[in-house]
């Protein structure tokens, strides 16, 4: 699956971010709305990772599923 693809279905997709990430709160992920730059960005704030760390592992995530 492609970033396209998870931006498309992002309000079925969303809940398996949260199950992945359990800090990450509804309301972050709503605001998120499937723009990868922003998941970047929130693991960057919520996890204190650099964005390098951040984007392998959102791309990690998305090769899952």
């Amino acid at each position: 699956m492609n970033w396209d693809q998870i931006a498309g279905r992002w309000k079925q997709i969303k809940g398996e971010a949260r199950a992945k990430w359990g800090e990450l709160t509804d309301d972050e992920l709503e605001q998120v709305d499937g723009d990868r730059e922003r998941m970047v960005g929130l693991l960057q704030t919520k996890y204190g990772d650099n964005k390098a760390d951040a984007e392998r592992k959102v791309d990690d995530w998305m090769r899952g599923l």
